[in-house]
């Protein structure tokens, strides 16, 4: 085994980790045991439940911590769908973390005082969600979370007994409670103890994890010619990112993956550059880092991704395994497609190109050749002149899965549509743009009329299917209603969103 620190094509066999200020070592652990089978079958931590297993209602929340820079970055995540070995070079933080010295973290003495605990079961779920919101840096006792940051943060935990109320009530008082507040460096706005960045550091690793337990093996390279080394020997490996898919492969399928490679450790991957003509968003960027920098470009898209699962599965998941998953009900794709946007595809015979609208072939069939994994998505710059909007259909506003998602950009020349690009998630197999649609649209007046026939072509571009989300003819009428919803919004009749109807700031 080498040690770390190693360099080159040195490797190791044990997971590294810091809990409770020690760093656990674990030898070839199971590399499909999730994070949640460790804390409550190994180490007796039996406050993080397990309500679903799947990631949807956070009894099983914790917090990970990583270094970013001279701080810590702190995020809530789903353990019953995180696999073990995903935890190596970070630091874990779970609900039993919390108290210190006999007295409870202030957010469990906000939780006390204001009554935020029913039955119990999902209680240290909210509490590990408040913690990481507690510890984000964009807020402290004097710059507070608002009603809708408090709601954002908590939107990937469910309360069975209906609390919801003295939990958010929780949420803004945890700033005056009393309480320990250990975590924090005097004066620091951020968390960023020394030791504990130190610890951290000390448990880097610059070779490649390579595991082998229980009949399956797992590798972690951290260099991307090694990556694309690997899978020209094992193509057939599953690729691992966030594990919010693949984690329910295990937990709910029951399937047995004898072969998986992880992205997550490469540093090239974990990259977001503006070019200046497009932004470029490396395969294991998190879907919380790589929405806020689309948003930032595109704010027309906020409340898709603001709706788009949950903070702990957008903290876990990436943009690149939600597009190379292929999903036809996938959120991100359809933005992404009327964006123009393309995917890197790499293997150890090089990098090449493909655009978003020609790499899903058929239900689960992408333009992907043996040994090739997506390595980036790019997207171009638009005008901006641009009309863009996305918007999502589902039964529930958080946490639910889109019974329709529609993107459109349509760019205005002297009152006439000079190009547009329609696309749909949720329509078809595969997330596809609507082409008789923008037929229908482009060289025409932005006017009624043209919406009237742009709606009429999409009976033209779907033949959806029903199922226990929608029926087919709901999803072409929302798909139709969609369309004349951007008109409305993009011609002043009319501003509300679905995000702020009926919300608080």
């Amino acid at each position: 085994m080498a040690r770390r620190g190693d360099t080159g094509s040195a490797s190791t066999d044990t997971v590294r980790f810091v809990l409770d200020g020690e760093v656990i070592s674990l030898k070839n652990p199971d590399p499909t045991r999730t994070l949640l089978q460790f804390l409550r079958e190994d180490l007796a931590r039996t406050g993080t439940k397990e309500g679903c297993a799947e990631g949807d209602c956070g009894a099983c929340t914790v917090v990970i911590a990583e270094r970013n820079g001279d701080d810590l970055s702190l995020r809530a995540i789903n353990a019953c769908i995180r696999f073990l070995p995903a935890l190596d070079g970070k630091e874990l933080f779970t609900v039993e973390s919390l108290a210190r010295d006999g007295s409870l973290h202030p957010v469990q003495q906000a939780m006390v005082e204001n009554h935020g605990s029913q039955c119990g079961f999902c209680t240290p779920g909210f509490v590990m969600s408040l913690f990481a919101l507690y510890k984000n840096p964009a807020f402290d006792a004097a710059r507070r979370p608002v009603r809708r940051d408090i709601d954002d943060a908590l939107a990937g935990n469910l309360c069975r007994c209906t609390g919801y109320r003295p939990i958010i009530a929780a949420a803004g008082a945890m700033y005056d409670a009393g309480g320990n507040d250990w975590l924090r460096a005097p004066g620091a706005s951020v968390p960023a103890p020394p030791e504990r960045l130190a610890m951290l550091a000390d448990i880097e690793r610059d070779g490649t994890l390579d595991l082998a337990a229980a009949g399956r093996r797992y590798t972690a390279p951290v260099s991307l010619a090694v990556l694309a080394d690997i899978l020209a020997e094992r193509p057939e490996a599953t690729l691992l990112a966030g594990g919010t898919d693949i984690g329910l492969w295990v937990t709910k399928q029951h399937r047995d993956l004898a072969d998986l490679v992880y992205l997550g450790d490469v540093r090239e991957l974990r990259r977001i550059e503006d070019s200046g003509s497009h932004l470029e968003i490396g395969a294991a960027v998190s879907l919380t880092e790589a929405t806020a920098a689309i948003m930032e470009r595109y704010p027309a898209l906020a409340e898709m991704f603001a709706r788009f699962a949950s903070p702990p599965i957008r903290n876990a998941g990436t943009l690149c395994g939600n597009v190379a998953n292929g999903s036809p009900i996938g959120d991100s794709m359809p933005a992404l497609m009327v964006l123009d946007a393309t995917v890197l595809l790499r293997s150890a015979a090089g990098v090449r190109e493909v655009g978003l609208d020609a790499f899903y072939i058929d239900y689960g069939v992408k333009a992907l050749r043996p040994g090739e994994f997506v390595e980036a998505v790019q997207i171009p710059h638009a005008p901006a002149s641009s009309l863009l909007r996305c918007y999502k259909i589902s039964k529930r506003f958080d946490q639910d899965i889109s019974a329709v998602c529609g993107a459109f950009r349509i760019d205005i020349d002297g009152g006439r549509v000079a190009a547009a690009r329609v696309a749909f998630g949720g329509m078809a197999a595969t997330v596809r743009r609507a082409r008789a649609c923008e037929d229908a649209l482009v060289g025409e007046d932005w006017n009624k009329d043209t919406l009237d026939a742009a709606c009429a072509a999409l009976a033209a571009d779907f033949e959806p299917i029903s199922d226990m989300r929608a029926s087919a003819a709901y999803r072409l009428r929302v798909a139709q209603n969609l369309l004349r919803r951007m008109f409305v919004e993009t011609t002043g009749a009319g501003q509300t969103t679905v995000y702020t109807y009926g919300r608080t700031a």
